[in-house]
């Protein structure tokens, strides 16, 4: 059976579904939020984007980055942190009056990534995994009426990635210490779905990087 790959112009011979099923969708994901974690505090946006494919055999990158799901989300708490809203600029008073209610946004963005994926599954990625993943784990599974399109532990954690290719320790493979090699062209601007792109072009560059330390 022949499939198209989401997002690209890739084409790829399934002998059947199960080759479908065996297929990871990549989606990029950042968060903004007014605290540390979720349920005290709020998720006040997020971003999805399509980060591409891989098929175990070859990773296909996206021909563009336009296939974005970006949503401002009414908070669900009386609780913030103003530190947190100084860094993502975030108006919280607008967003209790105009946010999207999360029941609404985890639903859809649940939706959109599954109609994405197909008959793929749908991974979430991030850097690092471990904040974003939280938030949009919790917030799917509290508000969306289809649960989280990821499972419990379908993810992909960029900087573990890029400790293990370049043979760095964790603890020096933060976003500061990223190579020119693997850098986004674009700005790290803390608007949710600006970052979801930029994070899903370095995504994309460690993925398919195959040297060495210093090459």
């Amino acid at each position: 059976m022949k499939a198209q790959l989401p997002g690209t112009d890739a084409t790829i011979w399934m002998e059947d579904s199960a080759m479908a099923s065996t297929t990871d969708v990549y989606f990029s994901a950042d968060v903004e939020t007014d605290g540390p974690i979720p349920g005290p505090y709020s998720m006040l946006s997020f971003g999805l984007v399509y980060a591409g494919a891989f098929d175990g055999k070859t990773f296909h990158r996206p021909t563009d980055y336009r296939r974005v799901f970006y949503e401002e989300l009414r908070p669900i708490s009386d609780v913030y942190e103003p530190e947190a809203l100084q860094v993502n600029g975030l108006d919280r008073d607008r967003l209790l009056r105009e946010g999207m209610p999360p029941e609404v946004s985890m639903t859809a963005a649940s939706n959109w990534v599954r109609q994405i994926a197909g008959n793929a599954r749908p991974v979430l990625v991030a850097y690092p995994l471990s904040f974003d993943w939280s938030w949009l784990y919790w917030y799917f599974v509290r508000f969306s009426a289809n649960g989280s399109p990821f499972g419990h532990s379908r993810c992909f954690d960029i900087k573990t990635a890029l400790a293990v290719k370049a043979h760095m320790p964790i603890s020096a493979s933060g976003r500061r210490n990223i190579g020119p090699a693997f850098r986004s062209s674009r700005p790290h601007t803390h608007n949710a779905g600006d970052d979801a792109i930029e994070q899903a072009e370095i995504f994309a560059n460690i993925f398919e990087w195959e040297g060495t330390l210093g090459s």
